[in-house]
């Protein structure tokens, strides 16, 4: 499928290709990653701008996300990455071995108290939530790590387009949920400018700290 011969795709059925792309082929450095590479675009933007310096991913699979912070910090010269999730047996060697990441390994909630220790209070720290895209887990994860992230610095849920732009996952999900924690928390603004490229895995997912 080349893009001459797609000029009269819908939207929708562009989307259902990317993902087929991304969930099938899409790596980092030889390491799957099962991400929207406009949004990995938009992730090393704000890490440059905000330059944190802890990222919390929370969801890690074989550990491609954590591998291009883990890269970006060494070209800041700053920051750890710490990578939370059930089952770590997956992740690629290339990920285990890099010096500034550490892995947290359980169920995401229950080990919140392990994750805080781990921040100093100096510290300027970014969260991205990539677990269970179900609401009331999206919705645990955001009210519980929130307090985590810092002033001026960004709590990211990936995969609200689920329902919302792609015909899979969970209904109600992380989009609905996202919308539920912004009514009642007035420390996150949606930095919907985060959208620019129109196509991105994470409609609303972009939550500022203010």
């Amino acid at each position: 499928m080349m893009m001459e011969n797609c000029m009269k795709m819908t939207v929708a059925d562009l989307l259902v290709a990317m993902q087929n792309r991304i969930m099938k082929k899409s790596t980092y450095f030889g390491v799957k990653a099962e991400k929207s590479p406009m949004d990995a675009w938009v992730y090393q933007e704000i890490i440059f701008e905000t330059k944190p310096d802890v990222i919390i991913e929370i969801g890690n699979l074989r550990g491609g996300g954590l591998l291009a912070y883990a890269h970006l910090c060494d070209l800041l010269g700053r920051g750890r990455i710490i990578g939370v999730d059930q089952n770590h047996k997956q992740i690629a060697p290339a990920v285990r071995s890099h010096k500034r990441i550490t892995f947290v390994t359980g169920d995401c909630v229950k080990m919140y108290s392990a994750v805080a220790v781990m921040i100093k209070p100096a510290d300027r720290v970014m969260i991205i939530e990539d677990s269970a895209h179900t609401y009331q887990n999206t919705l645990n994860v955001l009210n519980i790590y929130s307090p985590l992230v810092s002033s001026g610095c960004y709590f990211i849920v990936e995969d609200s387009i689920c329902r919302h732009g792609l015909r899979l996952g969970p209904t109600p999900g992380p989009y609905e949920a996202i919308e539920t924690f912004i009514k009642s928390n007035g420390n996150f603004i949606i930095d919907r400018e985060r959208e620019g490229f129109l196509i991105t895995w994470n409609p609303k997912g972009y939550l500022k700290k203010i």
